[in-house]
């Protein structure tokens, strides 16, 4: 079984080389500087990988590998992008400075 919290939003860091997962996420719309709402989640029976149904910049909706995705936070709102002051920062960083 598969559960997602609904305000759960996830950020890029595409992994690269011949063994990353396809479709890679920075070549399908979606990009570093933003954080995308979960809108599902599949796990098909031949991998073990999860798949998060994401809607990329173009409001395309893709699945894309969890190895490409990092937690960024959960936000009670309606919005299904957020731009990101640091990409490579985390959710708990920024609330470390409040």
């Amino acid at each position: 079984m598969l559960a997602f919290h609904p305000h759960l939003f996830v950020h890029v860091k595409q992994l690269e080389g011949p063994r990353a997962p396809i479709p890679k996420p920075l070549d399908s719309g979606f990009n570093e500087h933003t954080a995308y709402r979960v809108l599902g989640m599949f796990n098909p029976s031949e991998t073990s990988d999860a798949y998060f149904i994401l809607a990329n910049d173009r409001d395309e909706v893709w699945f894309i590998c969890q190895r490409h995705l990092r937690f960024h936070a959960l936000v009670d709102t309606n919005a299904h992008h957020l731009p990101l002051a640091n990409p490579s920062s985390s959710a708990r960083e920024a609330h470390a400075a409040d």
